[in-house]
């Protein structure tokens, strides 16, 4: 009992917006995997920012960005990603680029995103 209670006192403790939070990215991972794309990294993070996914999708490596938004009275879960968040998405996928391969040349990338709206899923290729 005392090994089981040591493992669950070493999770990490998440408040209930980090759990769903969580939960959406899985839900999005595994509708990519449906799609076709190979997992590679879930939350990869770095000093500059944290990449909620990273997948492949044949050559190309895809840097995932998972939204949820429960009401869309604010634009949407895909309209909370403004420029700033893809500039610290775009840093944090160079650092883990070079983490993996070195200096360039890099193979080709892309920008994805997957939106949850309520029970909705959109997936945005190329979406920045």
């Amino acid at each position: 009992m005392k090994a089981s209670r040591a493992a669950a006192d070493a999770a990490p403790r998440l408040s209930p917006t980090q759990r769903q939070g969580r939960e959406a990215e899985q839900r999005a991972q595994a509708f990519l995997i449906g799609q076709g794309l190979s997992p590679v990294a879930a939350n990869a993070s770095s000093r500059l920012g944290e990449l909620d996914l990273v997948m492949r999708d044949r050559d190309e490596w895809v840097f995932v960005e998972v939204r949820q938004r429960r009401r869309s009275d604010f634009g949407g879960a895909a309209a909370s990603i403004d420029a700033a968040k893809q500039a610290r998405v775009r840093r944090a996928a160079q650092v883990f680029l070079l983490a993996r391969f070195g200096q360039r040349p890099w193979p080709a990338c892309r920008f994805d995103v997957v939106a949850f709206d309520g029970q909705a899923c959109r997936w945005i290729r190329s979406a920045f």
